[in-house]
This record gives structure tokens, C-alpha cells and sequence, in this order.
């Protein structure tokens, strides 16, 4: 009997018991293609020797000195790295523990920055619908997925939604890029005109949508616009890439693809690679001087943040992938993964869209692909697709909800940088051979023939 409280409370789950390079073996010694990173986590892989031998140097020297009495040379060492490859504008890192306490500290940078400014009635928090930002009260309120909201709703703050930038289901036949651009960026607008211009402190998106819709790109020239209207409306814009940065979609931060710098951005995940639990707010250097020659500190703190081995990990993490050139990798191997996931599926009568950028791409499952119709979400086909998946030693990171938060299914692959060509053929080869096994098992009037 386990006393752990695992994620489902009676899932008997294997047991991990080593992991090198793309792959985890469990205690009865199976190996599993992480073709997911964990949750986008794991971007060198398993037991990479420059960070274990970066996490052994560190804990020879410090393992944790309180933030309240001491900084740390590997802290600033970390911070220095991160301002130096920034977006223009953020000067400063927070150092946390993970995605959600970033977004958390995010948020209350926000909302005090407009108290040092003396401007106390902004209050409010634009996001869309269909977002992830994490898990604690603020986080989950400003997320737009409404099965994870559902039950905790008497607890969270009031904040507003506008629809995703989300092409596949929101733009409309016949539209171009550049008029759904305008379209679904102007939601935010008329949002800002409802709420009160003066009133609203923040709009917090992801550059490229998760976990609960799928590796959701915008469209090109969405998120300049939506800078255009912060600026126009003096609202700050906070870029959540937690999942989506720090290299993920081939370049270091996603948002420099779309030729953006935002006010606050919060990273994680592959900050520090899975080595050490981290996360990180990024603030401009107006958020900072408002701190700084208001109040003088911001007013917020967790008892682990800026931790020396943390940030031991992350700094080995971020300096492996600038030295051995893995973003021109991903890069790569990222448009080998879209050519190899269009070659098993694009002529499938269930996957209604491959999508993506760099080594972070999805597959949306539909039950027709004309009308787009999800499958009935009793069937939880994400989470068949992940038991066939483990079973041919392959992880996938499924989620239901796609569409609405109810309706939907889609399976995000994530694999760590340092893929090849022949493992990214293994996983798709292997995903395919999951999803016929899924669909051969449902009932005739549930599917149709594979084309």
C-alpha cells in the first residue's frame, strides 16, 4: 500500500528507477521514450554529467542560504545569464520554485506596481479562455480552463476572459491570418473598453498555448497588436512561458518570434531542465524603479526562492544549451518531428490538426474531421491514447478539454533538445501504433475508417 497521495487517488503507478539521456526505465526495467519531457520539463534529457557534476560542485560549497539574510554567487550568476539573453526591457529576475509560483509572483508585481504608481483602482486581470498559468488561487483564477476552476471557483479573485488566438477552431473560412489577427486581438480591446481603461493592471497570455489546448501558436501579427493596445491603455503585459520557453519552440523565448517584449514574463520547466525545482518572473526595469524608489521592496516571499542549488541546476541547464548549439537542434528536429507527424497522420479520419513549433507540437483527435465534431468526452480517448502509449514504452502528455475545457482531446509532445532523428522516428512510429490501437477498440458507431 503506497501513503503517498498521487495524482489519482487509487492509480497504482510505476515505479521510476533510473533514467540516461531520452529515456526513463521503471523498477522492472522497461524504458520508455520521455517523448514529452515530463510536462515540457526534461529539455537535456536524464542525467546530463554537466549538471549532476554542476549540482555536486554546489552542494560541496552551499546548499541553501535564506534570501532574507544572504544572496548567493550562483544566484546572481543565474540572474545574470537570464537578463543577458532577455527580451529588451526586463532587467531583473525573480528566482522561485516553478510555473506557478511565478505567475503568482507576477501578479502581485502587477497589481503593486500600480500602487507605487498611485494608481490602487487597477484591478483588474485580462487572460483567455482556454489558458493554464498554474495552479495556486491567483494562477488558477486567471486561467481560462474551466474544469480546473470549476469546484475552486468560491475561492479565486474576479478576472475577465477573451477567447485564445486559436486558428484551428476560431478563425473563420476564408479569413486571413492578418484579419483574425486584428479580430482576436481587438476582443482585448473591447475588453479593456468594458472593464474601465484606468482600471485594468494586467493581461497575462501564453505565447504559444500549452497543456490544455495543445502547442497553439498565434497567428503572425497577433501579438504585436496586442502590445499596440497594452501600450495605448497603459496596461502591462505578462507573457507566461512556463511551458513554451526557454528554448522550447527553437528559439530561447518564444515571444522573439513574434517580435515582442512584454513587461513581465514567467519561465520555468526548461529553466532548469527537471534537475531542480525552479521557476523565474523576468520584470522590466519600469517595475523595478517603481519597487525600488517607491516602497523599496516587493511586498511577497516563499522560504525557497532564489535556492542555491536550484539555481546551480538552471545555470548548467541554460549554459549546456548555448554551448553545444541544442535551439539549432531543436530547430531541426522540430521540423523532422511536423514532417514525420504529418506523414503517419495527416490523411487520418481522427486527427483533425498537427500543429506546433519547434520541439513542442500536438495532434488534435476529432470524430470527423469535415465539421471538426470532438469525440464524446466520456470515451477520455487522451487518456487511452497515454495507456497504449506507456504500453509501447512511450510517453505523451494527453489532455482532455481542448476545445472548451469539456470537449476535446489532443497529445502534446515535448521531447528534450538533444533528440535525434531516429528517436523522433521511434516516437511517432510508436504514437501511431497507439492511436490505431485506441481507435480500433472503439465502438463501430464511434469511429470511422482510417483513410
Amino acid at each position: 500500500m503506497s501513503h503517498l497521495l498521487h495524482r489519482a487517488a487509487n492509480a497504482v503507478m510505476p515505479v521510476a528507477a533510473g533514467a540516461r539521456g531520452i529515456e526513463l526505465i521503471d523498477a522492472a526495467g522497461k524504458r520508455y521514450i520521455d517523448a514529452s519531457g515530463g510536462a515540457a520539463v526534461s529539455c537535456l534529457g536524464h542525467g546530463h554529467p554537466a549538471v549532476r557534476e554542476a549540482l555536486h560542485r554546489q552542494l560541496d560549497m552551499l546548499a541553501y542560504a535564506h534570501t532574507s539574510f544572504f544572496t548567493t554567487e550562483v544566484a546572481e550568476q543565474l540572474a545574470d545569464c537570464l537578463i543577458a539573453h532577455a527580451p529588451a526591457g526586463l532587467e531583473r529576475a525573480y528566482l522561485v520554485s516553478g510555473g506557478s509560483e511565478a505567475v503568482e509572483a507576477a501578479l502581485k508585481m502587477a497589481r503593486q506596481y500600480f500602487v507605487e504608481k498611485g494608481q490602487q483602482q487597477r484591478r483588474h486581470v485580462i487572460a483567455r479562455r482556454q489558458s493554464f498559468h498554474g495552479n495556486t488561487l491567483a494562477a488558477l483564477a486567471a486561467g481560462g480552463n474551466q474544469w480546473r476552476r470549476a469546484q475552486f471557483l468560491p475561492l479565486l479573485i474576479e478576472t475577465h476572459h477573451i477567447d485564445p488566438c486559436f486558428a484551428y477552431r476560431f478563425q473563420a473560412p476564408g479569413e486571413s491570418d492578418e484579419a483574425y489577427a486584428a479580430r482576436a486581438a481587438q476582443a482585448l480591446e473591447d475588453k479593456i473598453l468594458e472593464l474601465g481603461p484606468d482600471e485594468v493592471l494586467a493581461f497575462l497570455a501564453e505565447t504559444v498555448v500549452g497543456a490544455t489546448a495543445g502547442a497553439v501558436p498565434p497567428v503572425a501579427g497577433y501579438f504585436a497588436r496586442i502590445r499596440e493596445i497594452c501600450d495605448r491603455y497603459g496596461v502591462l503585459l505578462i507573457l507566461d512561458e512556463v511551458m513554451c520557453g526557454m528554448g522550447r519552440t527553437g528559439t530561447l523565448h518564444a515571444c522573439e518570434q513574434e517580435g515582442v517584449a512584454p513587461d513581465l514574463m514567467t519561465i520555468a520547466k526548461g529553466l532548469g531542465g527537471g534537475y531542480q525545482p525552479i521557476g523565474a518572473v523576468l520584470l522590466s526595469g519600469a517595475i523595478f524603479e517603481a519597487f525600488a524608489g517607491g516602497s523599496g521592496f516587493f511586498q511577497h516571499g516563499h522560504t525557497y526562492m532564489g535556492h542555491a542549488m536550484a539555481a546551480a541546476a538552471a545555470l548548467a541547464v541554460q549554459e549546456t544549451i548555448v554551448r553545444d548549439n541544442l535551439l539549432a537542434n531543436v530547430v531541426v528536429m522540430g521540423g523532422h518531428l511536423q514532417e514525420r507527424l504529418e506523414q503517419r497522420f495527416a490523411n487520418h479520419a481522427h486527427i483533425g490538426d498537427i500543429r506546433g513549433r519547434g520541439l513542442f507540437r500536438a495532434i488534435e483527435f476529432v470524430a470527423e474531421r469535415s465539421s471538426k465534431q470532438p469525440f464524446d468526452p466520456a470515451l477520455k480517448l487522451h487518456a487511452a491514447v497515454k495507456r497504449e502509449a506507456m504500453a509501447r514504452g512511450l510517453m505523451i502528455y494527453p489532455m482532455g478539454g481542448t476545445v472548451d475545457g469539456v470537449e476535446g482531446d489532443h497529445v502534446l509532445l515535448a521531447p528534450p533538445f538533444i533528440i535525434e532523428r531516429n528517436a523522433v522516428d521511434a516516437v511517432v512510429e510508436r504514437l501511431g501504433d497507439a492511436v490505431d490501437a485506441v481507435v480500433a477498440s472503439l465502438p463501430v458507431a464511434k469511429r470511422r475508417t482510417i483513410s
